[in-house]
């Protein structure tokens, strides 16, 4: 054996770095490196390969699973626990529901009761039959109702004679609530989450104090962002609370993360490697008690107990489509798989049809189905932490780590998260992030599929749509004082347009006069159709034809609004004049591509011209108002 792999190694000697981008310099043919194949994301660069060089003295690399600070997992295992919500209404009906879904797979349940609601009745009978010690109970509530709901779970447990140090759960009081989405100061937020986090007490496994970082994903931030702020949210209850006179171990041990998840697959598995390991360093530096009686590591200096992060993970909402809905399964899939390799606690699946209707059995079976498909089929759950070692997640973990942790310092240097919050600095941070990506996305360098690429032409949509928004029972007044943050997705501008064009009771029709150069005429063709079909408009497309004169004729027989002229760059400054006096304002001539003779044709009052580097949102809301819709 030793022979044989000293014979495979000789045949393949090692190949240098430098080597490697000689060949890359090489095959480039004199296009820059840095331009071509490097990416710049998230204020860091991305390279295109990386070797085990680039990981040597990286801190990522020096632990195990389970080992403080945590960067490949608080446990030594995988497992990670199905969850599913449900929005209370009927005390009963929910109750049956949940025992429903612990027999499909799901062993933890998320209950969303209106503060309105609270009270020892309701509580007991939507936990009639439910064991607490086998099943993690979460539940999401008005923060004026918090405290009142610890303690009434707290005696129904006790009175039903469960064990509490087996009852794991949460209760997601959040007081940042009101100035992140409600625009509402809430200055006493110490005094109330001091009294939450005592009640707490009657529920050791239970975390009562959260860190809703799904605002900042739901909202478009990116994912830098997204941590930089949450881990800034987590400093602010240890840092005021322990002011107030609570221990740091009490206080860490009773918060619960709430991470969304973006469709960047690799950066997200970096994500919540980095959130555990800064977490855990932040939390070590306020040397919380325990040392020698710590189960996580006797010998340390500090209870490294306290320095886990609770790490839930919920598909995101701010790449959720209504047209095409079922290609969210293909995201929240994706981002399932991130979640899970990177080793989260816990993990919830949006059903697809969530943005624009209540979720049906149906997309909620496929949901849990997702995750249960993980587990059962891929086994992800039998193997921790299987990106460790990767050269790439390895450097992305630190890249992230870097830019996040930048972010916290500067938050932490004014004052801390509700300073900064109180005065809408976070909010119009993630905001114009949302605005970037959606402008990202207006353009084409973000891609939704089925939204603003490669749509289905003949969908529609209004008929399906039947959200509705339910309010909070200490919401108070719609004036803000301060700025909140803008939820609308990514799809919403595109949703939007194609909705008015469904609603208009007319749909203009689009014509593809395809001529010349075949690969280059199909290859526009279907451009365009692809362009226009974001719209919702009806498209005629063709093989080609011998003439413009032809083409023009055939596309003013169809009842043509917009005539798409489909060739080569070379034979526009030809096709396109003929064929625009051919049309003579019959409809609206556009050429699609950047040809060269662009200036020529615009002097002869051909103005509408389709590209790559079109903003297509804007350019198909002025073709709307072109078309009188």
């Amino acid at each position: 054996m030793a022979e044989l792999k000293e014979k495979l190694f000789s045949e393949f000697p090692p190949v240098s770095t430098e080597e490697w981008m000689a060949k890359i310099t090489a095959d480039l043919k004199g296009a820059p490196f840095e331009k071509k194949l490097v990416w710049r994301t998230e204020g860091f660069n991305v390279n295109p390969f990386y070797r085990a060089e680039d990981i040597e003295g990286l801190k990522t690399t020096e632990s195990l699973p389970g080992q403080f600070p945590y960067v490949r997992g608080t446990k030594k295992d995988n497992e990670w626990k199905v969850r599913q919500n449900i929005k209370v209404c009927d005390f009963k009906a929910a109750n049956e529901k949940a025992l429903s879904l612990l027999q499909k797979g799901v062993d933890s349940l998320g209950f969303c009761i209106k503060g309105d609601d609270v009270n020892a009745t309701n509580v007991a009978t939507l936990l009639e039959g439910i064991c607490p010690e086998a099943v993690e109970l979460n539940f999401h509530t008005c923060i004026c109702k918090a405290e009142e709901l610890i303690t009434i779970l707290a005696a129904y447990l006790t009175e039903k004679g469960a064990d509490l140090d087996k009852c794991l759960g949460s209760v997601n009081y959040n007081p940042f609530k009101k100035p992140l989405i409600k625009g509402k100061k809430i200055d006493n937020w110490v005094e109330c989450a001091s009294a939450v986090l005592k009640a707490g007490r009657a529920l050791p496994k239970y975390k009562v104090l959260a860190v809703n970082a799904t605002y900042f994903s739901d909202s478009g931030s990116y994912i830098t962002q997204e941590l930089g702020y949450a881990l800034a949210w987590g400093n602010e209850l240890i840092a005021k609370l322990t002011e107030a006179g609570f221990s740091v171990e009490e206080v860490a041990k009773k918060i619960k993360f709430n991470f969304g998840i973006s469709a960047n697959y690799f950066m997200e598995i970096a994500k919540f490697r980095a959130a555990r390991w800064l977490w855990a360093e932040i939390v070590a530096a306020y040397n919380p008690e325990g040392a020698g009686e710590c189960p996580a590591d006797p010998s340390a200096a500090v209870c490294r107990c306290a320095c886990k992060m609770a790490l839930h993970a919920q598909t995101s909402e701010w790449n959720m489509t209504i047209y095409d809905a079922h290609v969210n399964l293909l995201r929240t899939q994706t981002e399932a798989m991130s979640a899970a390799i990177a080793g989260v606690d816990s993990i919830t699946v949006h059903p697809f049809d969530m943005v624009y209707q209540q979720s049906d059995d149906f997309s909620e079976r496929i949901a849990r189905n997702q995750q249960l498909l993980l587990k059962e089929e891929c086994h992800f759950d039998k193997v921790v932490d299987p990106s460790a070692g990767s050269y790439y997640v390895e450097v992305l973990t630190n890249s992230i780590a870097e830019e996040a942790w930048k972010l916290f310092l500067e938050v932490e240097d004014k004052g801390g998260f509700y300073v900064a919050a109180k005065t809408g600095e976070i909010q119009n941070a993630v905001n114009a992030s949302n605005a970037a990506r959606k402008k990202a996305v207006a353009t084409r360098r973000e891609i939704l599929l089925g939204t603003n690429q490669y749509p289905n032409f003949t969908e529609t949509a209004a008929e399906k749509i039947k959200c509705d928004d339910a309010g909070c029972c200490c919401a108070g007044g719609t004036e803000t004082a301060i700025p909140v943050l803008d939820f609308s997705r990514g799809a919403s501008e595109f949703e939007e347009l194609r909705l008015v064009t469904e609603k208009s009771g007319k749909t203009p029709t689009v014509f593809m006069l395809t001529i010349g150069n075949l690969a280059m005429r199909l290859a526009r063709s279907q451009f365009s159709s692809n362009f226009f079909g974001c719209a919702g408009y009806k498209l005629i497309d063709n093989l080609g034809f011998e003439t413009v004169e032809a083409g023009v004729e055939a596309a003013v027989k169809a009842g043509a609004d917009i005539v798409v002229l489909c060739s080569s760059d070379d034979e526009y400054a030809e096709y396109a004049p003929a064929a625009f006096k051919a049309l003579d304002g019959k409809a609206l001539f556009v050429v699609a591509g950047a040809p060269a003779c662009a200036d020529e044709l615009k002097a002869q009052g051909i103005d509408q011209f389709i590209n790559v580097k079109s903003n297509v949102l804007e350019t198909l809301k002025n073709f709307n108002t072109k078309l009188g819709i």
